[in-house]
């Protein structure tokens, strides 16, 4: 008799999953709160899978010999909880797809820079000839690439809440880019619960791996000291000689294994800001670890375009830089914005705040901001934050006039920056529709 797989969620991850688990010959009944695509429905038929959508039906699901959820689905859901009355095992769908795959696995997580380190760390291999395919929380999802395109290497984005049920996934090298206030409502408004979860990406890594993280983040720094670890240790970040450490000097990132010391001129470097040279601190040293050589990741680095919607330069009106990045959906990404930032800056921010505290924005704020446009249902928070430090504060609803207050307010040499630090679904579908709108504003202009 086949064992069955109920899949929570019909989204990129539970797709992916529906099709690896029927590869492997489980039954398969997936479930989904909203509606499912039409595209969606027709592979799933196609394959002989059991779906339904705009409801969970617990009786279908009794009898299953696991659970994967969409990271998507928080863990207090009323169907999580009535599931609980079941014992049925929970796992993620990276825990499920590592089972089907003997590559090795590059797992890259974090509050941010995880996507841009993803991404230069998938680039350099890809240009150093590995097989290698880049998934998880970009592009396909980890289960459909071992299903459809089974490779050496995966570059795995990923987030805590897929590391929440992960039991054995073990990466090969594990990279935590950092540690900020990030998705505190999922977390019950508990920093540590937070914190755990991303320490995870950790747990069954043995003496042969790695886990590389930001020794400039004094958070996760104590957190990685209070761990019990065979793998090796990796600071990223720091300015010091000891082994097991990368860090920036003279143009320079020098990488520092037990093998040898490595040196990568970052002359030319295309990415601006400390956080960038940060993600390709991280990147470059997965790179050394898997020997490619300082001349491939140089290549690699320059050629480097950057993730959309992080800091991407849309337009120059009238001497006016706008830069879309709608990606920062935290507090700690506006600030590696800000902190980027050369030239008197009409800042918009707003949307759904995520327990922010903006405090550490301040010093930056009255430094580099202009004005500041809020642009969300509920801009209270932001207000009260703010505006003992502006001059200038306005209020709006919609994408286009953000886009044209800011434009009547910035002159030349200056820029218009959208960093929001709050996610984005109170007014836009993610923030990928948020950074399109405001492109799309601009071209308006």
């Amino acid at each position: 008799m086949k064992k069955k797989i109920v899949i929570l969620g019909a989204g990129e991850s539970g797709y992916g999953t529906a099709i690896l688990a029927k590869k492997q010959g489980f039954k398969v009944f997936v479930s989904d709160q909203g509606s499912i695509s039409q595209s969606t429905k027709k592979t799933f038929n196609h394959l002989e899978v059991e779906w339904e959508e705009n409801t969970h039906t617990l009786s279908k699901m009794q009898d299953a010999h696991f659970i994967i959820k969409s990271p998507g689905i928080s863990s207090n859901t009323p169907v999580m909880q009535s599931l609980k009355t079941f014992e049925i095992p929970v796992v993620s769908e990276i825990e499920f797809a590592s089972q089907y795959t003997k590559a090795t696995l590059i797992g890259i997580t974090g509050s941010n820079g995880k996507t841009t380190t993803a991404m230069m760390t998938y680039q350099i291999l890809n240009d150093a000839g590995f097989d290698v395919a880049l998934a998880g929380n970009m592009g396909n999802s980890f289960a459909k690439e071992v299903a459809e395109n089974e490779r050496e290497f995966y570059v795995l984005e990923i987030s805590s809440f897929q590391l929440d049920n992960i039991v054995n996934f073990a990466p090969h090298i594990g990279v935590i880019t950092n540690i900020t206030q990030d998705h505190l409502d999922r977390y019950d408004d508990d920093f540590s619960a937070y914190l755990k979860s991303k320490m995870r990406i950790n747990i069954n890594q043995t003496k042969r791996d790695f886990l590389l993280f930001n020794g400039d983040d004094p958070e996760l720094s104590r957190a990685v000291q209070n761990i019990k670890t065979e793998s090796i240790l990796h600071k990223f970040g720091v300015n010091n000689k000891s082994i097991n450490t990368t860090y920036a000097e003279k143009d320079h990132i020098v990488i520092k294994t037990q093998k040898n010391k490595t040196m990568i001129n970052t002359m030319e470097f295309p990415l601006r800001g400390r956080h960038n040279l940060l993600n390709a601190m991280a990147a470059s040293t997965v790179a050394k670890l898997l020997d490619v050589t300082k001349e491939t990741i140089r290549e690699s680095l320059l050629n480097f375009k950057g993730a959309p919607h992080r800091l991407e330069p849309v337009l120059k009106i009238q001497k006016i830089q706008y830069i879309n990045d709608s990606k920062a959906t935290n507090v700690n990404a506006a600030y590696f914005a800000l902190e980027s930032m050369s030239a008197p800056t009409v800042w918009i921010v707003g949307g759904v705040d995520k327990g922010n505290d903006y405090e550490m924005l301040y010093p930056l704020v009255r430094e580099k901001v202009k004005a500041i446009i809020c642009l969300g249902v509920d801009n209270q928070k932001i207000i009260d934050a703010f505006q003992s430090i502006t001059d200038l504060m306005m209020e709006t609803q919609s994408m286009k006039e953000a886009v044209l207050i800011a434009n009547k307010i910035a002159q030349k040499n200056e820029n218009v920056l959208l960093s929001p630090a709050c996610a984005s679904f109170d007014l836009f579908q993610n923030y990928e529709d948020r950074g399109d709108q405001f492109k799309k504003a601009i071209r308006e202009l």
